[in-house]
């Protein structure tokens, strides 16, 4: 829905050239946020024999950032609105640099699972404040769709080049390399950010910050995404698992009722009267549950079921990456071209066959060429609904409250992940039981080919949720 009145408007003509290193800067952070996602995930066996992790319990690396991560982005969006764009992103880039640090120097799993989760926390403050300075910076329809396309596109050589540098650094160098490399990165980007992006506005209108909301909201979204994360290793039985889950559901909903009596709410609930918004939230979490975790089950296969190294691995991601940016480039033009709802329908129209060809890859006996039709056509519907879900997410949203409602996406985006992978590696492990070497590596295989056609069939549901989207509006959304 496209309200005119609530568009940023479109800045004089002395400032439209820093746009442009603004934008550079802004694609960037989204390079090393990217990338900070995907380096360590290949060092992870590494880590785990360094420092005395058993293989079970390695997965902390992860799920320590992605906890974190998913339960601070409503805080982080909101902070950004109230606090500053450009000081919650130097934030949170200075978060990224510390805990980098630690995290390469950590002699013990405490420290980097710590580390890890300073990590996530900068993270969350850094996706929504990014989204929210590209959404205010720049005008709604072919500027901010190409602004996005552009964000997107970085965040797809993110995934490529941190595979790649994960496998080269831990290969050449040990694993805290792959900490130690986002520490000038982010440094970098904090000190352009300062002489670059605009000032925050001064004089900015008095706001209540909503504690009572921030505490509440934040420890539902921290405990649920726990619980998800946690169930398929501890058991979904498991009475932390379960405390967590009737935690989460007690927070959550005393948030709900704050926000319902709260005169200036965390998560205004009228935001979500705007079906951009409402569309843009559903896709992004359905975004994350089915594309979101094909690269998680592919490096299972690539590194468990064939025994690929680190370095490989990371070549093998470089066909997916270079599909998805171009993805990401074609949706920018598909959606000023013929607007946001058939860009979406478009992209998941190229998607669910992509992926179900995808399955056919997944077999102990088959090699990596048989996964490469799937990796692009794949690849490329991911790239266009990358694009189009953020440029839904922020269309028709005031300028002041376009931290909150990247926020509220990019939860939803968290979300999905948490969701999408605790159901599917159940479903992935269904058959690995008792069974060791060639047996175990085909077991595994079947089971991640059943969860590849799953996804394919679930983005379905994404299809059908970008339905409540507007038909193409004049703005080109």
């Amino acid at each position: 829905m496209s309200v005119p009145s609530t568009l940023p408007a479109a800045p004089p003509a002395a400032v439209r050239p820093r746009l442009g290193w603004t934008l550079a800067l802004l694609a960037l952070a989204q390079l090393v946020y990217a990338l900070d996602l995907n380096i360590v995930f290949v060092a992870l066996p590494r880590i785990g024999a360094d420092l005395g992790f058993p293989g079970q319990t390695q997965q902390l690396v992860v799920s320590a950032y992605v906890v974190f991560a998913g339960g601070f982005l409503l805080f982080g969006g909101r902070a950004a609105d109230l606090l500053g764009r450009r000081r919650v992103f130097v934030l949170a880039l200075a978060l990224y640099a510390v805990s980098s640090l630690a995290g390469g120097l950590a002699a013990s799993p405490a420290v980097i699972i710590a580390a890890r989760a300073v990590q996530g926390i900068g993270g969350a403050l850094l996706l929504p404040s990014t989204l929210a300075l590209l959404n205010s910076l720049f005008a709604e329809g072919p500027q901010r769709n190409r602004a996005l396309a552009v964000w997107g596109g970085a965040g797809a050589s993110g995934l490529t080049i941190g595979a790649l540098l994960g496998g080269l650094l831990t290969e050449h160098f040990g694993w805290p390399a792959v900490f130690f490399v986002n520490v000038p990165l982010a440094g970098l980007v904090a000190l352009g950010a300062l002489a670059v992006i605009p000032r925050d506005p001064a004089g900015r209108e008095r706001r209540r910050f909503d504690v009572p909301g921030a505490l509440t909201v934040t420890a539902g979204s921290t405990l649920l995404v726990f619980a998800l994360v946690e169930g398929p290793e501890l058991g979904w039985v498991s009475p932390l698992v379960v405390g967590a889950f009737v935690l989460a559901a007690a927070m959550l909903a005393i948030f709900a009722l704050v926000e319902a009596r709260s005169a200036d709410p965390l998560m205004p609930f009228r935001l979500f009267r705007n079906r951009s918004l409402t569309a843009g939230m559903l896709v992004t979490f359905i975004y994350m549950a089915t594309f979101g975790v094909l690269p998680y089950f592919l490096t299972v296969l690539l590194q468990s079921v064939h025994g690929y190294s680190a370095l490989q691995t990371g070549l093998a991601f470089l066909i997916p990456s270079l599909a998805i940016a171009a993805g990401t480039q074609a949706g920018e033009r598909l959606a000023t071209r013929v607007g946001t709802r058939a860009t979406l329908l478009i992209g998941f129209a190229i998607g669910v066959p992509g992926t179900a060809v995808l399955a056919l890859g997944f077999d102990a006996d088959a090699g990596y060429g048989l996964l490469v039709p799937g990796l692009v056509v794949s690849g490329l519907g991911q790239g266009i609904v990358w694009t189009a879900m953020w440029i839904a997410a922020a269309t028709g949203t005031a300028a002041g409250e376009q931290g909150v409602a990247n926020g509220i996406a990019s939860t939803a985006l968290n979300l999905g992940n948490a969701i999408g992978l605790a159901v599917f590696t159940v479903v992935a492990d269904l058959g690995t039981a008792g069974r060791t070497g060639q047996g175990l590596r085909a077991a595994m295989a079947d089971g991640e080919f059943l969860v590849v056609l799953l996804t394919a069939a679930v983005m379905i549901a994404g299809l059908l949720a970008t339905l409540i989207l507007p038909r193409r509006t004049p703005t080109g959304g």
